[in-house]
């Protein structure tokens, strides 16, 4: 099966520096989306399944600072900073509110895609949620990913280790749409295969499990013609 092209949200208030970078990494097979404003970036994270974010710390308005730390209230995607500022404490800052990396300006765009795939590479199996912990609709349904424990109702679920897998990907990104592929490369690994449809089976026994009526589910939503995503937020 192909490997899904990873998606990376660029986010610079310089054009020229946001062009250079968006080409550079869509030539090595990235699929990059451009921002140069925080409010854009935003938007564009909460529509699209963002593998990385590379952003600059000084821009107008929303500040890079800013922007990391309301990602980091929405996912644990990988952020790159991109910053002038050299002395360690900024570093030290920036690493601080949630960053992975810190490339500072003027940087090579070579040595940015090098760091930005080792990210991926570290975090590609990572599938820790967004908290290890998560109760929905006033503890309706309870999830604990550290000790493998689902809980409806204050009654236990037992999940299959790939129904467990898929559950803690759409839960990484709550309210972001995973297509078929998506979730097998990253809940069934690259060497599925069976299927796309295989996903449909796994989804449909979730829901069997978590949801009160699985015709109207409230967790795992159906997208249609793209996927599913998690709506239990």
């Amino acid at each position: 099966m192909p490997q899904t092209k990873k998606n990376i949200l660029a986010v610079d208030d310089e054009p020229k520096i946001l062009e250079a970078v968006a080409s550079f990494l869509e030539s090595r097979g990235f699929k990059v989306f451009p921002a140069e404003s925080g409010r854009r970036a935003l938007e564009i994270f909460d529509r699209e399944n963002i593998s990385l974010v590379i952003l600059d710390l000084m821009m107008p308005g929303m500040s890079g600072e800013e922007l990391c730390a309301a990602l980091r209230k929405r996912s644990r995607v990988p952020i790159v900073m991109l910053t002038a500022k050299a002395e360690e404490n900024d570093q030290v800052a920036g690493l601080g509110l949630g960053a992975d990396d810190y490339v500072t300006k003027p940087f090579s765009l070579k040595a940015l895609c090098a760091r930005a795939e080792a990210i991926l590479r570290r975090t590609a199996d990572d599938l820790v949620p967004l908290t290890v912990r998560n109760s929905f609709r006033d503890g309706d349904l309870t999830v604990d990913f550290e000790k493998n424990i689902v809980r409806k109702k204050d009654a236990d679920v037992s999940l299959t280790p790939s129904e467990s897998k898929i559950l803690a990907a759409l839960m990484k990104y709550p309210g972001k749409v995973f297509t078929r592929e998506e979730l097998i490369e990253i809940a069934l690994g690259e060497n599925f295969d069976g299927y796309d449809r295989a996903v449909d089976n796994y989804i449909k026994n979730i829901r069997q499990k978590i949801e009160d009526d699985t015709r109207r589910p409230v967790y795992i939503l159906t997208v249609y013609g793209l996927g599913y995503k998690f709506g239990g937020l």
